[in-house]
């Protein structure tokens, strides 16, 4: 009769054993339980399953700090800036723009500087001082004060003389470009803008009445008469300069 070795499941787990290991009596069963417990032989590292390893993504570059970022924008505005707009510029949260603007505005006051940081008309921008107004003023002053120079005075006899005129025109009659010295005019508020010429359309410049007020005039009717400082080819030039 063949021994059929296959277990079955309607029998308890030892006795589905083969023939060689099934306990013959109630010792071996307990010399069975006695037994140690066996420990399974250290797995061959080389089979091994390594797990994947989940790199954390790059860090971004950080941006620059906060407050000197401010700083350096608030620097070179010429009128109040919203705090919204400095949120869109540095891409940074609206109330950490807030939070850093009162914040420098604290400590601007706390350490005396010789400017605020202000909330003015919806925005932030830097002021002097109250307390040193009649410093800055007077250093104003004395910058509109000096003496303009040899082409800045060339350049205002001809507007003088011949406006309204283009800076084109004055740079012919100088015989070199009076570019940079009209915008110093303008700047001075001795000279201001006058329409522009019909045929060229370029923009026509005239004196203003602070010319003429510095020089005690009522109108340019009142300027000196030109002609004793004329040279004698003066027609020539006329004609040259058209």
């Amino acid at each position: 009769m063949a021994d059929d070795s296959r277990p079955r499941k309607d029998l308890p787990a030892w006795m589905t054993l083969p023939g060689s290991l099934i306990p013959s009596s109630p010792e071996d069963l307990q010399d069975a339980a006695e037994a140690p417990e066996r420990v399974d032989p250290p797995e061959d590292p080389r089979f091994e399953v390594q797990e994947p390893v989940i790199e954390a993504p790059p860090h971004e570059a950080p941006g620059p700090e906060l407050k000197p970022a401010l700083e350096a924008i608030l620097m070179v505005v010429d009128e109040p800036v919203r705090e919204v707009t400095l949120a869109q510029v540095l891409e940074r949260p609206t109330h950490e723009v807030a939070a850093a603007l009162r914040e420098l505005s604290a400590e601007y006051e706390a350490s005396a500087r010789g400017f605020d940081l202000r909330q003015v008309a919806g925005g932030w921008r830097y002021y002097s001082r109250p307390a040193y107004a009649p410093l800055v003023e007077r250093f104003v002053r004395d910058g509109q004060q000096a003496r303009l120079t040899q082409a800045a005075l060339e350049t205002l006899a001809v507007v003088a003389y011949r406006q309204p005129v283009s800076r084109a025109r004055v740079a012919a009659v100088r015989g070199v470009s009076s570019d940079g010295v009209m915008r110093t005019l303008v700047a001075r508020g001795l000279v201001e803008e006058a329409g522009t010429d019909p045929e060229s359309q370029a923009v026509l410049y005239r004196t203003s009445s602070y010319f003429l007020e510095r020089l005690g005039l009522n109108d340019v009717s009142e300027l000196p008469e030109l002609a004793p400082f004329l040279p004698d080819d003066v027609e020539n030039i006329e004609e040259t300069t058209k």
